[in-house]
């Protein structure tokens, strides 16, 4: 299989990630099917392409002419999706958009075997589900790949290409030279849990919560201390509440079961009790602050000890997720770094981090952890003390 030059592009899904994938392709030269199975779904992705290309004329970064003709490449399937796929007949890629529950995935795909070109493509934008899983619901499973886009999709760069053990090989390298194409920047990632960022960014969003949880510290001083201290663009609590609390929750829980519930994964209580009582964050008016008119920010006690104590906690467990994540060959290291930088926007490489901190302090840090906790969601990646003990460095 290849996919030199797809003439059409699928997006199956209409939600902001299907809108922002259908642009991406739209803007690479495809013409691009969208249809989504909620009625009037690609009404509202239309006009939010429109607005979005609109945007790009008033800030003269497209022509008129130029967003007219993106707009113009786009299919958009007025009729919900049910039991008619036709409108994806003669496209050479499709891209899965839909909600991120198994079953559907898998019926879709399968539904759509029947009804695409044999050497057509099938890609998953699935965050955190077995690649695996999906593809075993088609008879010509080889075909199916993970692709997996950051949102918003128009902006973000990075996409996590993820074959997995029963794929074409030629699918995956070609999905990579697809994105390529497409200006996006591709990592390769194995297909385990939360491929590469959503499993080593867990302790960002875990670890805060851990020390709350213990009173260490509250939520404006931990975001302080993040930002201040390790120089990331949003703290985690403000960062959960952006994202939603129930997404980011059920990215945890979704990791950590698959992980066959690895304490280092563990969700945390407290964000079940805020997803429990509708504190979804931005979305919602409230989550781990309160966003409803009126409400005062609160401020963070700028004590500059506790402040790195709190990053170099949560640094120690960032380190240590992405090192073992080079340890059990998620990813390489250089992609591993890219993936964290590209995709979540991280000052720093992890990897690259240790090398600059010492690769034996922050061994020593967690090893601190695991002493005084004992437990084993503070052990140290047996790649880590290797590289200590040898002197080691990344990239080298």
């Amino acid at each position: 299989m290849a996919l030199d030059n797809p003439a059409v592009v699928g997006v199956v899904g209409a939600g902001a990630m299907g809108t922002g994938i259908a642009q991406v392709a739209a803007a690479a030269g495809h013409r691009v099917v969208l249809a989504d199975a909620r009625q009037g779904a690609t009404a509202k992705a239309q006009v939010a392409i429109a607005k979005a290309m609109d945007r790009e004329v008033e800030k003269k970064r497209s022509s008129r002419a130029a967003a007219d003709e993106l707009m113009s490449r786009i299919d958009f399937q007025w009729d919900a999706l049910s039991n008619d796929l036709s409108a994806y007949e003669h496209c050479g890629i499709i891209v899965e958009a839909v909600i991120e529950d198994l079953e559907t995935k898998r019926t879709l795909f399968h539904r759509l075997e029947s009804v695409v070109p044999s050497d057509c493509v099938l890609a998953t934008n699935t965050s955190s589900l077995s690649v695996a899983g999906i593809a075993s619901a088609c008879e010509t499973s080889s075909r199916v790949v993970g692709v997996h886009f950051f949102n918003p999709a128009p902006v973000m760069p990075l996409v996590e290409v993820v074959p997995w053990l029963g794929g074409d090989p030629t699918v995956g390298s070609s999905c990579y030279a697809l994105m390529q194409r497409w200006n996006k920047t591709p990592v390769l990632a194995s297909d385990t849990p939360g491929f590469i960022v959503n499993r080593v960014a867990r302790p960002f969003y875990g670890e805060a919560l851990r020390l709350l949880d213990e009173g260490v510290a509250d939520v404006a001083t931990i975001d302080w201390a993040m930002k201040e201290m390790g120089g990331f663009r949003m703290g985690p609590f403000e960062l959960m509440d952006f994202i939603g609390n129930d997404v980011n929750y059920a990215v945890t829980r979704s990791v950590f079961e698959a992980m066959f519930c690895d304490p280092r994964y563990k969700p945390s209580l407290t964000q079940k009790r805020l997803v429990e009582s509708n504190f979804l964050g931005k979305k919602s008016g409230r989550g781990y602050y309160d966003y409803r008119a009126g409400s005062a920010a609160p401020q963070p006690a700028k004590d500059a000890n506790t402040g790195l104590l709190i990053f170099e906690r949560v640094l120690a467990m960032l380190i240590n997720e992405a090192v073992d994540a080079v340890f059990m060959r998620v990813a390489s290291a250089e992609d591993i770094d890219l993936a964290m930088t590209k995709g979540v926007n991280y000052p720093k490489g992890l990897l690259a981090w240790a090398n600059e901190l010492g690769i034996s302090r922050v061994l020593g840090w967690l090893e601190r952890l695991q002493s005084e906790y004992g437990e084993d969601r503070y052990r140290p990646s047996p790649l880590l003390k290797r590289m200590a003990r040898d002197g080691r460095r990344f990239f080298e």
